[in-house]
């Protein structure tokens, strides 16, 4: 005997309380349009559902999609902190070699250094470190933080006129 063709039998006991209660709308009326109400309505629930079924999608499609753009900014990024940690060694390095230069301009120290510079600058632009030009170009909220306001006669306003620190960004993003 194949299993597929076994019937089993229940017994479901039905209370009043369990029959579905009457429709009304499917009631007869004597105006005559409840098939064109039931057919709006119908039309109105079927593009309703359609949309949803479109929006679900679209949601699924990102869901997808999602943990690809992650992984793959994930991969962008991943050395962000490696050279946050060495702009500050290079943020010192130029503050040494600018005290350097005060004192001797032609030692072969200094020359050195600055090739140790030039090195560490190219390795992190390599990486995808790229200095922000400040000085002299007008000021932009979203990359500058404005910390004394200098009045110059020669300078116009607005412009930014010198940087304690310089700002950097890390691919497209601002790193500081």
């Amino acid at each position: 005997m194949n299993p597929r063709s076994e019937t089993h039998s229940r017994k479901i006991d039905v209370t009043d309380d369990d029959a579905p209660a009457p429709d009304l709308a499917a009631a007869p009326n004597d105006a005559g349009n409840d098939g064109d109400d039931i057919d709006t309505n119908l039309q109105a629930d079927l593009e309703r559902f359609r949309d949803l079924a479109l929006r679900t999608q679209a949601d699924f499609e990102n869901f997808k999609k999602r943990p690809t753009r992650e992984k793959e900014a994930a991969i962008k990024y991943a050395n962000s902190s490696l050279l946050e940690r060495l702009i500050a060694i290079v943020d010192n390095f130029e503050l040494g070699l600018s005290a350097a230069k005060s004192e001797s301009a032609q030692s072969p120290i200094l020359a050195g250094m600055g090739m140790v510079l030039k090195q560490l600058t190219d390795f992190l632009a390599e990486n995808g470190l790229q200095p922000i030009a400040a000085e002299g170009n007008g000021f932009d909220h979203n990359l500058h933080d404005a910390i004394a306001h200098a009045s110059n006669a020669p300078v116009p306003a607005q412009r930014v006129v010198g940087h304690l620190r310089r700002g950097t960004t890390v691919k497209d993003r601002l790193h500081r």
